[in-house]
């Protein structure tokens, strides 16, 4: 089952505080950024946290599972409705991981 695109925009906006949210279509489902850092996915209308120390320590017990098949595991996150707890672990899993490569042009 794919995500609904409402789903991912309201996990989007409960995270806003922590800076500029946005989201992109991957592999038929959902990237979500955080000032341009990938931080999580939405899998099957499910938010998954990439794992970090910072993001552990604000979310305290955590389950962590795959998004997909064969993907290594990620915080599953049920407590969406919380704005205050998604912006503070969107904000400490942003400060930890490291910024994006830059992409290489093709030259030619």
């Amino acid at each position: 089952m794919a995500s609904n695109p409402e789903f991912v925009q309201y996990v989007c906006d409960q995270m806003r505080g922590a800076g500029n949210i946005t989201y992109k279509k991957m592999f038929g489902e959902y990237g979500i950024y955080c000032n341009g850092k990938i931080i999580g996915l939405v899998c099957d209308n499910q938010f998954f946290l990439k794992p970090t120390e910072g993001g552990k320590k604000v979310l305290g017990a955590v389950i962590e599972e795959p998004p997909y098949e064969g993907a290594k595991p990620y915080f599953k996150i049920d407590e969406i409705d919380d704005r205050e707890l998604l912006e503070t672990a969107a904000k400490a899993t942003y400060d930890e991981l490291p910024e994006p490569k830059p992409k290489k042009r093709k030259s030619g």
